[in-house]
């Protein structure tokens, strides 16, 4: 079921209103229910391989508590098995079998070739995977105690606004959410509200309108050359970005309406001022989770520095792999661990500069200079994330030093029409709002909350607000339901 879908508008209202209405002991229940149904909305079947390892994590914290020595790193490691082979299973065995035929034709071996199976990802598989291993991770360190109710278990990891694209949650700071009772109150309830109109505004109005010169420019790259590539590069670091961090917003929102707290996902990473910092704003729940549980078990940076280097390249390499079975993700990974690396061997180098120049005394031109490099390095990355193989990436880098020209409705354009032709009037002018009213809301956040000061409004003024965004939205919409980006992974 898709947050921008009318399904979603006619589930959410239902399923809120019971919650307050339901006694507080049978909560966890109607929200189980709730997201099972969720969850069925898009492929039913494969609701049975949640249930398989939410019983087989259940089982092993519970064992993992009480057990010592080798077994309690038995029962982990069985516990990690599982998840990650079914993982592995749906996500990478064809991804690995393309390989080792790849490898067998190379080396002249064409007496077997391993057979492909037609099966579909299971959505969300990759976030819920990774929030039920957290559980069992943290009850093997201590740091959780397992969980006795079966139902608060299987809630911890099917919650619906956060099941199928996070934010990848941890036990610390959700079990204990589903068992405190959580009152009607209007003002969260508003808020959660404004944070989820806030998101289908990113998603619905900019996002999904940026896609439709994302898509010809990714989809046909050997037939668009020049400032429409360029254009197209820009607009999907916006697209995505919109895209996840509006569904993030929905699933804060909703959560938040029924008075739970999910942990932030995004804080303006656009603006920040290296790479370091960007994935300290870019989906935060899955950089800390590769920190926790990755990074510092590798040794982190208490390590000499070139185990140091080494750590963060398998760290954004997994992180790549995790996104999706292709070289272009681990790739993208590859360049943002190469980002870092060379943003701490140049950091000395960089801090000269500033003196020499004098930026070091012009703090907001510095910030801007630092998070235009960020912006275009991180655009640069999201050609090999977007493109279909690496041909096509390479394409999309070359073509964008070409002529200006674009292919579209089986014919070429030129010059500047070579972009106004996706899009009417209306179009650009809702994307010029929209542009304007995003980075507003993003510069007003630096020490403000967007949130607090429209509900701090005089009645009229907030709802004229409301009301404007209803519009946006009603008219920015395209016609049938566009899949969050991120639903892939």
């Amino acid at each position: 079921m898709l947050f921008n879908s009318v399904d979603f508008l006619i589930f959410f209202p239902i399923v809120t209103i019971l919650y307050f209405f339901i006694p507080y002991k049978y909560r966890w229940l109607h929200l189980l229910l709730a997201s099972c149904i969720f969850y069925c909305a898009f492929i039913p079947v494969y609701i049975l391989i949640l249930f398989f390892t939410i019983i087989v994590d259940y089982i092993a914290g519970r064992v993992i508590e009480h057990a010592k020595g080798k077994k309690k790193k038995f029962f982990l490691v069985t516990s990690i098995i599982a998840n990650v082979g079914i993982l592995a299973f749906f996500k990478y065995y064809n991804f690995f079998i393309d390989n080792v035929n790849m490898l067998l034709n190379a080396a002249h071996i064409h007496t077997y070739s391993l057979p492909f199976l037609n099966i579909i990802l299971p959505i969300g598989l990759s976030f819920h995977t990774f929030q039920a291993m957290s559980y069992t991770i943290e009850v093997y360190r201590g740091h959780q105690k397992a969980e006795k109710h079966f139902g608060i278990y299987a809630l911890y990891v099917m919650f619906y606004p956060q099941l199928v694209a996070g934010p990848i949650e941890r036990p610390q700071n959700m079990l204990h959410q589903f068992r405190e009772k959580h009152d009607f109150d209007y003002d969260r309830v508003t808020s959660g509200l404004r944070l989820m109109a806030w998101g289908l505004f990113k998603k619905i109005v900019i996002a999904d309108r940026l896609s439709i010169l994302v898509n010809n420019i990714f989809d046909t790259p050997s037939l668009n050359s020049g400032l429409p590539v360029i254009v197209g590069i820009i607009f999907f670091s916006i697209q995505i970005y919109c895209d996840f961090s509006g569904y993030s917003d929905i699933a804060l929102g909703s959560a938040r309406v029924m008075g739970f707290k999910l942990m932030k996902n995004f804080d303006r990473p656009y603006f920040s001022k290296n790479m370091s910092e960007f994935w300290s704003r870019w989906h935060i729940s899955l950089s800390t989770w590769f920190r926790d549980y990755v990074y510092i078990s590798l040794g982190g940076n208490r390590v000499v520095k070139w185990r140091w280097y080494f750590n963060l390249l398998i760290v954004f390499m997994l992180s790549g792999l995790w996104h999706g079975a292709n070289w272009t993700f681990v790739i993208w990974g590859v360049l943002h661990g190469i980002y870092l690396i060379v943003g701490n061997m140049t950091k000395q180098t960089q801090h000269a500069i500033n003196q020499k120049t004098g930026l070091s005394k012009l703090p907001f031109l510095e910030k801007t200079i630092h998070a235009g490099i960020t912006c275009i390095l991180a655009a640069f990355a999201w050609i090999f994330f977007r493109a279909k193989s690496f041909h096509d990436a390479i394409v999309v880098i070359k073509n964008s030093f070409g002529e200006t020209k674009c292919m579209y409705q089986s014919e070429y354009h030129y010059g500047l029409n070579s972009i106004k032709i996706f899009y009417t009037g209306l179009d650009w002018i809702l994307l010029f709002i929209s542009f304007v009213i995003l980075f507003g809301a993003h510069w007003v956040q630096r020490d403000r909350s967007p949130n607090l000061i429209i509900a701090r409004q005089r009645t009229a003024i907030r709802w004229s607000i409301y009301f404007f965004f209803f519009l946006l939205i009603l008219f920015g919409r395209q016609t049938g339901k566009t899949q969050f980006i991120y639903f892939q992974f």
